[in-house]
């Protein structure tokens, strides 16, 4: 069995490939440098050259060879790898007619805690900006089953406001969703990019007597050293890594202190391969996992595999796929069942890609973030 050829298509704002060998066996997988998923596409062709003819059993050394190419590398470049690893992993499964998470170990659990992107309640109660609407969003979270949710407690014209008042409102944010869920109920909080380490230190003392899950990205993931300056202040167990893409990007992190999550996109971070090799790092620093995912259906597919065969995995984020055109695009999702995931006993993945479908949500890039202060400089990490 050799690699024969790799078809890419760019969905909304990732990348689905779709890898086939000289027998007909095929793997899909997905890539997640959302920004510039259009980029990625061009790597994959670049890429497909040099596997093609490899036997797509040899994970590690596919990975390797493309990876080590060249000395300039990017998390463009191992999203594409990523995407490549899922669909390999996918095609292993279907040859010993396996679910993935049977390939790396079999099940340490039944099934997979779902923590919901409270976002993705925003078509249902509006934008997400005041206390009130946080909380009925997380009533709506709960009544759907789910025993955990994860936002980023911040009203729209945060960058406009003083110190004081930004720390006062968000802090409001949290008290009012802890009320509205209370005690039996986990909140992940995530300050994305949006708050320097004083200002996020603070915050981070203020809600403390919320007890959150975790507190995720509280600054930019720019520098380790001042990463590990807040993780010296804040109490909050610590989340960290969704834009990082390499085992020795996140070796560096579980050196830390206060990090207790580890988030690595399994679209971004390498596949199957290396993202099981972050977990097995973490495993050794007794932190857990909790990766990040906000993308496609393949990728959510993928992390309830590794989630199932890796013991110190720990929640799933996800938006919601029922219902949506994420849904449409494949043959099934990954199904949800009072707030788990419940892990496939279908060969490979266990999940397909409808090629028509995925057509009619061509690739957007999204507007980006562009908050600004009263000055009119950035505020953003």
């Amino acid at each position: 069995m050799k690699i024969e050829k790799i078809e890419t298509w760019l969905v909304f704002r990732w990348l689905t490939v779709r890898v086939t060998c000289d027998d007909g066996t095929y793997g899909v997988g997905e890539g997640n440098f959302w920004s510039y998923a259009d980029a990625t596409e061009v790597i994959a062709h670049r890429i497909e050259d040099d596997i093609r003819g490899l036997d797509p059993r040899d994970v590690d050394r596919i990975w390797n060879t493309a990876y080590r190419k060249y000395s300039f590398r990017s998390p463009a470049i191992t999203a594409v790898l990523s995407a490549i690893d899922i669909a390999l992993w996918d095609i292993k499964g279907k040859r010993f007619g396996a679910p993935v998470w049977d390939l790396l170990g079999g099940k340490v659990r039944d099934k997979v805690r779902a923590i919901v992107l409270l976002g993705s309640y925003s078509d249902s109660v509006g934008p997400l900006s005041t206390p009130e609407s946080f909380a009925k969003a997380a009533r709506m979270a709960k009544n759907d089953g789910y025993t955990a949710l994860k936002m980023t407690p911040f009203p729209n014209n945060w960058g406009e406001l003083a110190h004081g008042d930004l720390i006062r409102q968000n802090t409001a944010i949290v008290e009012a969703v802890r009320e509205e869920v209370g005690w039996d109920f986990d909140i992940g909080i995530e300050i994305h990019r949006n708050m320097f380490p004083g200002s996020s230190v603070v915050f981070a003392q203020q809600i403390e007597k919320f007890l959150p899950y975790f507190y995720e990205d509280p600054i930019a993931p720019d520098s380790v050293m001042s990463m590990g300056g807040v993780g010296d202040k804040v109490k909050i167990p610590l989340a960290i890594g969704e834009r990082n893409n390499t085992l020795w990007e996140f070796r560096e992190y579980c050196t830390l202190p206060g990090v207790s999550f580890l988030k690595p996109d399994i679209g971004l971070a390498g596949g199957f391969t290396h993202v099981k090799k972050i977990a097995a790092m973490a495993e050794s620093f007794h932190i857990k996992m909790a990766p990040h995912h906000f993308l496609g259906p393949i990728a959510n597919m993928a992390n309830t595999h590794i989630a199932t065969a890796t013991p110190n995995w720990n929640v799933n984020e996800f938006n919601p796929e029922v219902g949506t055109f994420r849904e449409d695009i494949v043959s099934n999702v990954s199904p949800v069942v009072d707030g788990y995931f419940i892990p496939s006993e279908a060969p490979g993945l266990g999940i397909d890609i409808n090629v028509e479908e995925m057509a009619k949500h061509p690739y957007d890039a999204g507007t980006g973030e562009s908050s600004r202060s009263a000055d009119g400089g950035l505020v953003l990490g």
